[in-house]
């Protein structure tokens, strides 16, 4: 171990959490003891999942357990589909390069279950048993993180279900929450992975580092969130929703259930048209910067003008962060990584990276693994964008979209705050 790379990882720390500190809404409103308290947790996290056996069979058997759950929603999917998805749908085919099938695997994988996961949680929260657990649960967590219950919740949730899957399910609460929480749920949704992807994760990179991301992220997903957009929730206000007030009168439970899945239908058309939208519009961007490339190579220079080139540049520092040598070839290896993951997605850089991942050093499989697991990239704002479009007023889609930058700053931030933590162990 180089003691100035321990340096420098120890100092990419502060910085990423300086960053977030310049970017707050509200700088005076950071509540300092929660996010000591959650760096505190996630010291202790990151060392007993990367050091203790135990830690990491824990966080295997969750894992397991919603994996199960999203699985079982593929049986819906397979009567309506056939044999086409067996399983996750042609993501084996794709990942050995089966390129008629790679569209299937983000529609399927992360938008499909939508249709089931949601009436599952609405019948949950119908009966009156997932209020019960929000309450308790997010009690619990909110007593250890200082932050608000449903906010400290919605990150445990955030830990298996998807972006799309667990803002769906937590609608109900969500519709009742003021523009300024609404925003914070959106930060935090940038740093979601989805369990029927975790399997695919661990066959691709090291997974040890991938359980360990997992709760990583949550954690510092929550803190990021706080300190970006600070604000306090009264008493009052700090409550579990209820779907009906006391003495109010139930909708019979089929007709309750019937509008549950029309409902997830249409968020999932939305959600559809939002990812088109901004994938499009990153590929029209691309197309544009690509024509000052012939320029460029005149002038003898071998490189491409590309978002995904532009955003390596920018996370040249930060890949420097995680403990990683200035100058090194590593170091700007993994700044590419990252801003492709960030411009694409983290099942194209796993794809590149699985060949020769167990040629690289401890330090950087583990920095890199946890930097790219979970959904931090430009289509995954589109699909938060269309999921709050699909449930909530436009004072808060509103706001939530003057704030997309701050949305993506966090998802970046917690990626490599993460990773800069996960490292600390790892040489």
């Amino acid at each position: 171990m180089d003691p100035l790379c321990l340096v420098f990882n120890i100092v990419g720390i502060a910085v990423f959490l300086g960053i977030a500190f310049v970017l707050s809404k509200k700088k005076k409103k950071i509540p300092w003891i929660s996010v000591g308290l959650i760096i505190a947790l996630n010291l202790i996290l990151s060392w007993f999942f990367l050091t203790i056996p135990a830690g990491q069979a824990a966080i295997q058997a969750a894992t397991d357990g919603f994996t199960a759950l999203v699985n079982a929603s593929y049986d819906g999917v397979r009567f309506a589909f056939g044999d086409a998805f067996n399983s996750i749908p042609g993501l084996q085919d794709a990942l050995n390069g089966a390129e008629n099938v790679k569209a299937f695997v983000f529609f399927a994988s992360a938008l499909l279950p939508v249709i089931v996961i949601v009436p599952l949680f609405d019948i949950l929260t119908y009966f009156g048993i997932l209020p019960f657990i929000i309450k308790w649960v997010g009690k619990a967590i909110a007593v250890v993180t200082r932050r608000p219950k449903f906010e400290a919740f919605f990150a445990i949730e955030m830990m298996f279900l998807g972006n799309t899957e667990v803002i769906a399910a937590s609608r109900f609460q969500i519709v009742k929450l003021s523009k300024q929480r609404c925003l914070t749920i959106a930060m935090m949704s940038m740093s979601c992975v989805t369990a029927s992807l975790i399997g695919a994760y661990t066959q691709m990179m090291p997974g040890k580092f991938i359980l360990t991301a997992i709760p990583l992220n949550v954690l510092n997903a929550l803190m990021v969130a706080a300190i970006l957009n600070p604000y306090d929730v009264s008493k009052k206000d700090d409550e579990i929703a209820t779907l009906y007030e006391k003495g109010q009168k139930k909708e019979p439970f089929f007709s309750y259930l019937g509008n549950s899945i029309l409902n997830s239908g249409k968020l999932v058309l939305i959600i559809v048209a939002n990812v088109i939208a901004f994938v499009g519009l990153a590929s029209i961007i691309n197309l544009l910067l690509g024509l000052f490339n012939p320029l460029i190579h005149m002038t003898g220079l071998q490189w491409d003008l590309s978002l995904e080139n532009l955003l390596g540049l920018v996370m040249y520092i930060p890949a420097c962060l995680l403990g990683l040598p200035i100058g090194d070839a590593n170091t700007m290896e993994l700044a590419k990584y990252m801003g492709t993951k960030l411009v694409t997605n983290e099942f194209v850089v796993m794809g590149q990276l699985q060949p020769i991942i167990a040629d690289f050093g401890n330090h950087f499989q583990c920095v890199t693994t946890v930097f790219l697991t979970s959904f931090a990239n430009f289509s995954t704002v589109g699909m938060i964008i269309g999921c709050f479009k699909g449930m909530v007023g436009d004072d808060e889609n509103d706001h939530i979209s003057k704030n997309v930058l701050h949305m993506f700053v966090a998802g970046i931030l917690v990626s490599c705050l993460s990773a800069a933590i996960a490292g600390l162990w790892v040489w």
